[in-house]
């Protein structure tokens, strides 16, 4: 599974360089998920990363450019937390697991700001085709990773030879971002944990008898 790659150039930068640069995308990665796309100004990146007017210039010709690195950040980031737990993903417990994972990092903000990557397409999937597009690969790779776990499931027998992991991996991200969103909106996790649970009930339908 290749991730999408950020669209700024990065060659030859020094040690310094690099820190200057990784430091205004985390300043814009923070800013960004507790503020949002458009109302997070290029100024506002530079007094947060504490970093010159030449030196954002320098890494970022302009906003576009750096909320792309944004979506790239937060995008492998996600993937690389799902990789974690997804890769051992072989019975309704680890799914399970999976659930109470989710939600207890949800509840370290309760439930505020959703999902990283499904509040950066609510705003940028119908404004920048190519934040789109390396948003929907960050989403099909997850889809992937629960498929795959699905997937094993259904070879050792836990779940019926009928059952469609890639259906399944779908319904299963789509009842995840519905979760935040409603989470988002009450600032609790209990709509999350709820929604996660009725999507699970579903897979138990296919557990094999």
């Amino acid at each position: 599974m290749e991730e999408p790659e950020g669209t700024t150039q990065k060659t030859r930068l020094t040690a310094r360089g690099a820190a200057t640069r990784s430091r205004i995308v985390q300043a814009a990665v923070d800013l960004i998920q507790v503020k949002g796309v458009a109302s997070t100004t290029l100024d506002d990146v530079r007094a947060a990363s504490s970093t010159s007017k030449s030196q954002l210039y320098h890494h970022f010709p302009d906003k576009k450019a750096l909320v792309r690195e944004v979506v790239a950040a937060q995008g492998a980031q996600l993937i690389a937390r799902q990789e974690d737990q997804l890769r051992r993903l072989n019975s309704i417990r680890g799914l399970e697991r999976w659930r109470d994972a989710l939600v207890q990092r949800a509840s370290l903000r309760d439930g505020a700001y959703g999902c990283a990557i499904g509040s950066l397409a609510a705003e940028l999937a119908d404004r920048d085709q190519e934040a789109r597009s390396m948003l929907a690969k960050y989403f099909e790779i997850w889809e992937e990773l629960l498929a795959e776990g699905l997937t094993r499931m259904r070879a050792s027998g836990a779940l019926r030879r009928n059952a469609d992991p890639e259906k399944l991996a779908t319904f299963l991200v789509a009842a995840l971002q519905g979760g935040y969103l409603l989470a988002q909106t009450a600032h609790s996790t209990e709509p999350l944990k709820l929604t996660l649970d009725l999507a699970i009930d579903h897979i138990r339908t296919f557990l094999a008898q």
